[in-house]
């Protein structure tokens, strides 16, 4: 099991955030090596969905009805998360981040070979919504009924997602 940093976001920059689910930073989630194949199979495998292969979006942004996961195979980057005054954190290959519903993330700076594949739970297809959203109050009530997910997108059945999202 990797190293898990979590971080509890409030609401904060006009980004809603999630006051019940920490943000959580796998580090040492796949070994050295992994490329975006590996990853996408990874959470294929235990069940995550609408996966997709790029980089992060370089404006803070948020989905209201979804948990995302982010691997990264490749080079590094600088990403904010909760928001303008929120915390960056440095993601580099072989790190993992679980982001839990409405929690603001934007890339600040990264390597010219930064890569991440990402994926959501099984559910509605993900919204999208950036800051200041004008109806962040029926946001974030949304936000409160999105679901745990039964199986952690990296390590499954018996992952650290279920214990820290209890």
């Amino acid at each position: 099991m990797p190293n898990i940093e979590s971080q509890l976001l409030c609401e904060a920059d006009g980004v809603p955030n999630n006051p019940k689910l920490p943000l959580l930073v796998y580090s040492d989630a796949f070994p050295d090596g992994v490329d975006s194949s590996d990853i996408e199979s990874c959470f294929s495998r235990n069940g995550w969905q609408g996966i997709w292969v790029n980089g992060v979006f370089s404006y803070h942004h948020f989905h209201s009805n979804a948990h995302e996961v982010l691997g990264c195979f490749s080079g590094s980057a600088q990403v904010q998360f909760g928001g303008a005054s929120g915390p960056v954190l440095s993601i580099t290959a072989g790190e993992a981040v679980l982001i839990p519903a409405g929690v603001g993330h934007c890339k600040i700076e990264s390597s010219p070979d930064f890569g991440v594949v990402g994926a959501y739970p099984p559910g509605p297809a993900n919204d999208l919504y950036q800051e200041s959203e004008p109806n962040l109050e029926n946001l974030i009530e949304n936000i409160g009924s999105v679901p745990i997910p039964e199986i952690d997108p990296v390590f499954g059945k018996t992952g650290p997602m279920l214990e820290h999202w209890t």
